[in-house]
């Protein structure tokens, strides 16, 4: 009997550090975290895995600090990440981290120039023009704009030219 009521407890409450979601339907990862979402590298070098642990094979090697990706799941200590160009894999997750960051329009083969703008408007001055694929802090956005840096320049660019955002999230 007592085997059938911790039984019953798994089915309904799942095993420890399992997903959930909460009362918006969000999903929730076993590190309490919304997922997806997004985070950036932390070292210039980061190995990323067919599955979550180092016994399985490496697919490819991240190599530039920084770059944004896209949390998918979770296992133990792994994470299961999808790049700008939609592949996936597993990293460790102390090579993450919560850092925001985002890719100006990386989906452009060709290059494409986005302005960054003095405030969040397009009427407003122009401070410098970012070729598709350069890598900017998020400081924040407003669900349509977002405060970077890039570089030396610190300006506002549209949410929806960048990957590592949201469409319409906000962040502070």
């Amino acid at each position: 009997m007592v085997f059938i009521g911790l039984f019953v407890t798994v089915l309904l409450f799942g095993p420890a550090g399992a997903e959930t979601s909460n009362k918006a339907g969000v999903r929730i990862g076993p590190s309490g975290l919304e997922l997806p979402r997004f985070a950036s590298l932390k070292a210039d070098r980061v190995n990323v895995r067919q599955g979550p642990g180092r016994d399985h094979a490496i697919k490819w090697v991240f190599k530039k600090a920084g770059l944004p990706v896209e949390i998918l799941n979770e296992y133990d200590n792994w994470r299961q990440v999808r790049a700008s160009d939609g592949t996936e894999g597993w990293v460790y997750k102390r090579l993450l981290s919560a850092r925001r960051t985002a890719l100006i329009m990386p989906w452009e083969k060709n290059p494409v120039i986005v302005t960054l703008h003095a405030g969040p408007s397009p009427s407003k001055r122009v401070i410098a023009k970012l070729e598709s694929g350069v890598l900017a802090n998020i400081l924040s956005c407003d669900g349509t704009w977002c405060h970077v840096t890039v570089a030396d320049y610190k300006g506002w660019v549209r949410q929806d030219r960048l990957w590592g955002v949201y469409q319409n999230e906000k962040i502070k």
